[in-house]
């Protein structure tokens, strides 16, 4: 049996329009969409990691940096003695913390300081002891070790006769004995004075 639609046009078998006014013949059913049911991917978003904070190395004989400058300036600071005695070892201390910071970023404090001045100290000792062993042992073996240790303090603060004639009588008795408390008192001289320059240069340099 034909089908009409309201409008009086034949409609053809199963049609779903009109195809005279396009009104809908029947009721389209649209498909129904499965919900996702697949859970939402999860972003894991690792935290940044702190930032790291470099520690400054120990400063001792272990420190390849500190021994190296700490040699460089011990040499300079030796050869310099033959010009400016004793004020060359205060500046070796002040020196070799200078260098340090400047080739490693680190910022010293003055036990830091201290410690690489007294690294140099030592260095700095080991060549004046060297230097001076050297020019007085000639003296030494002749006989004449007292003689130019006199003269020598003479120019000095000893012009107290008394004074250089026992210094005298001492070394002519005991030269073994006055070169080691000789160079045991350079040991403390040189070492002290570049501790004290190397905790200057950390106060100067030092953190702020």
């Amino acid at each position: 049996m034909a089908e009409y639609c309201t409008c009086g046009a034949q409609l053809p078998e199963d049609a779903l329009f009109c195809h005279k006014c396009g009104k809908p013949q029947r009721e389209i059913l649209a498909p129904e969409v499965e919900a996702n049911t697949y859970p939402a991917a999860i972003v894991d978003i690792a935290p940044l990691p702190p930032q790291v904070q470099l520690e400054a190395p120990p400063l001792n004989f272990s420190n390849p940096v500190a021994v190296r400058i700490a040699l460089i300036v011990a040499v300079s600071a030796t050869i310099l003695g033959l010009i400016t005695p004793i004020l060359n070892w205060p500046a070796a201390g002040f020196f070799a913390v200078y260098f340090y910071c400047r080739k490693t970023g680190f910022r010293l404090d003055v036990g830091a300081g201290v410690k690489i001045g007294w690294i140099t100290g030592l260095m700095s000792y080991g060549f004046s002891a060297i230097f001076v062993t050297a020019q007085l042992l000639p003296d030494a073996l002749s006989g004449h070790l007292a003689k130019t240790v006199v003269d020598s303090l003479k120019g000095a603060a000893f012009q107290d006769p008394a004074t250089l004639q026992r210094v005298t009588e001492f070394i002519q008795t005991e030269p073994a004995v006055w070169m080691l408390v000789m160079l045991a008192g350079l040991f403390v001289f040189v070492t002290s004075l570049s501790m004290v320059g190397g905790a200057l240069g950390a106060k100067l340099a030092g953190p702020k």
